[in-house]
């Protein structure tokens, strides 16, 4: 396994400095998996400026379809062959068809009745409770033995530079027999790591990562955090994987309440950056799949411009799908691993 950077320099004349010569390094990171790139550059603090988030949010809880008995009202229900009652419930929280689907079976699940949940309020117990509800809704979907249950996954959203439309915190989760592009690329690409090593890829990661330390963060219960060599987000991604567990069907009531305690100690540490939106995807294998391993990133998401409501997403990562990072993923470790 080899973690490959081509080192890039650009020379200019800088006016702020009596036009000098000023040398700015980058860096292109070749995953090591995939050889998918991301450049590391624009070598910036990490500490951005957070809207008046009281304001953002006061009033949309008039028109919000998930608050109160609106979302027993106005929201769809499932046909009775997949899930008899029409939408599933587990206390306030509610599972219901998404209404503005990506696959066959796609779905939303609201984690409760709470309008507004600020990143740092997510407990561990909360967030485990959601997953484990969305699992549950997989299993069902798995035993009415549909041809689309063969990858269950979860998307998290979390406030609008993250894509979120809506305040109220929520889970896109859909069970497809299409794995989306970057999944599918791993999941092949793991594949062939085992047949020419003889050992699965993301065990060899988890003990590399491990014995250099320069971007492990810490293992909870048999989860395995570290940012990601080649990031996909401008603050850095996470990466989390799950010892010897193949897919998301194969998760236990610990490996969630593991997965919402890591979860909760990121959010802390981006949130002392300024940062208040992310998103979080479950790549999982099928159950067959023996070479691969469950894991989750987690990719925290800002304005460049709060004023103008500038993404942190350009031509490069929408129309090249490269990606660019603000900072070298061991400097955000060193931000991150005070929560771990």
């Amino acid at each position: 396994m080899k973690f490959e950077a081509v080192r890039k320099e650009t020379v200019m004349k800088n006016p702020q400095q009596g036009m000098a010569l000023q040398r700015i390094p980058s860096e292109i990171r070749i995953d090591p998996l995939t050889g998918r790139t991301a450049r590391i550059c624009h070598f910036m603090d990490l500490q951005w400026q957070k809207p008046d988030l009281d304001a953002l949010v006061a009033g949309t809880d008039a028109w919000c379809p998930f608050c109160g008995q609106k979302v027993l009202e106005v929201t769809p229900c499932f046909p009775e062959d997949l899930i008899t009652e029409g939408r599933l419930q587990d206390g306030d929280m509610v599972i219901f068809p998404n209404i503005a689907p990506y696959d066959t079976i796609g779905a939303v699940a609201t984690f409760g009745s709470r309008h507004y949940i600020p990143m740092t309020d997510f407990t561990p117990a909360h967030m485990a409770a959601a997953f484990g509800f969305a699992q549950r809704f997989f299993r069902r979907v798995a035993d009415t033995g549909h041809p689309e249950a063969v990858y269950h996954i979860v998307n998290w959203n979390y406030m609008p530079p993250a894509g979120s439309s809506l305040i109220h915190p929520h889970l896109q989760v859909f069970s497809s027999s299409s794995a989306p592009n970057l999944m599918r690329e791993e999941i092949e690409a793991s594949k062939r790591y085992f047949t020419e090593n003889g050992a699965s890829f993301w065990d060899d990661l988890v003990e590399l990562e491990k014995e250099s330390g320069e971007r492990y963060l810490g293992q909870i219960g048999r989860t395995h955090w570290m940012t990601a060599w080649a990031p996909l987000g401008v603050a850095g991604d996470v990466l989390a994987v799950i010892e010897d567990c193949h897919s998301t069907l194969e998760l236990t009531e610990a490996d969630f309440l593991d997965i919402g305690r890591g979860l909760a100690n990121l959010m802390a540490e981006y949130d002392k950056m300024g940062i208040y939106s992310f998103n979080m995807n479950f790549f999982t294998g099928a159950q067959d799949d023996d070479h691969f391993r469950f894991h989750l990133l987690f990719s925290p998401r800002t304005f460049f411009s709060q004023a103008l409501g500038t993404p942190d997403v350009g031509a490069l990562r929408t129309l090249f799908n490269e990606t660019v990072c603000m900072a070298f993923p061991e400097e955000i470790n060193q931000m991150l691993i005070k929560g771990f």
